[in-house]
């Protein structure tokens, strides 16, 4: 918890709060419907916390804005963000009913009111969105292909509407025919060694009506 609060000292209590509870939910739940191997349980707000909120770095979400979060998992990055932009609207989704049950519990212990949840593929998903948040769930031909014709036609941000994936390691060929792309290293944001080689990646996407 220290950690988020170094990085992100202006939170309320209410989000405080709800980072806070963030550890027992998930250590519950993880007994149950196991989502979260137990190393990354132990660091938590490291491993899966922080790196989410990498996305937060680099780019703020307004007030309104709407996000989809495409292979949320156990809710990353989706419920950290939520957290911290309680007025923008989130729509989490995964195709593994388990997954999205953990989420449900978890948005409903937390009582986020900004949080919609989807058992789904994405490319079932209706809707446009300012941006599309994941953590690596696909190379980013496949992505993109899923997320077609999601993408909000009015950016409002500083950043284009369009894709905001956190990746790791070398992305040099996976993003050659993205000349659009723009990579950004979270060592720039966060000083601990797990960020060595961890990444934001924006893709912006044009709105296709």
């Amino acid at each position: 918890m220290d950690l988020i609060k170094k990085y992100f000292p202006d939170l309320t209590s209410l989000q405080l709060d709800q980072f806070q509870g963030l550890q027992d939910l998930y250590q519950d739940w993880n007994l149950k419907i196991n989502v979260v191997s137990r190393k990354d349980i132990e660091e938590l707000y490291l491993r899966h916390v922080l790196h989410s909120l990498g996305i937060a770095k680099v780019q703020k979400f307004n007030s309104g804005s709407k996000i989809l979060d495409v292979g949320t998992g156990g809710g990353f990055p989706g419920i950290p963000l939520a957290i911290l932009f309680p007025e923008s609207q989130f729509h989490l989704v995964d195709s593994i009913g388990k997954k999205i049950k953990v989420v449900d519990e978890v948005v409903s212990g937390l009582e986020l009111k900004n949080v919609k949840t989807t058992n789904s593929r994405v490319e079932e998903i209706k809707g446009e969105f300012d941006f599309i948040v994941s953590r690596a769930v696909a190379v980013m031909p496949s992505f993109v292909a899923w997320v077609k014709g999601k993408t909000a036609k009015n950016s409002t941000h500083e950043l284009k509407n369009g894709i905001l994936y956190l990746k790791g390691g070398d992305l040099s060929e996976e993003l050659k025919t993205y000349k659009t792309a723009k990579i950004y290293n979270l060592t720039d944001y966060f000083e601990e060694d797990f960020f060595e080689t961890k990444k934001v990646v924006h893709l912006p996407l044009k709105y296709k009506g």
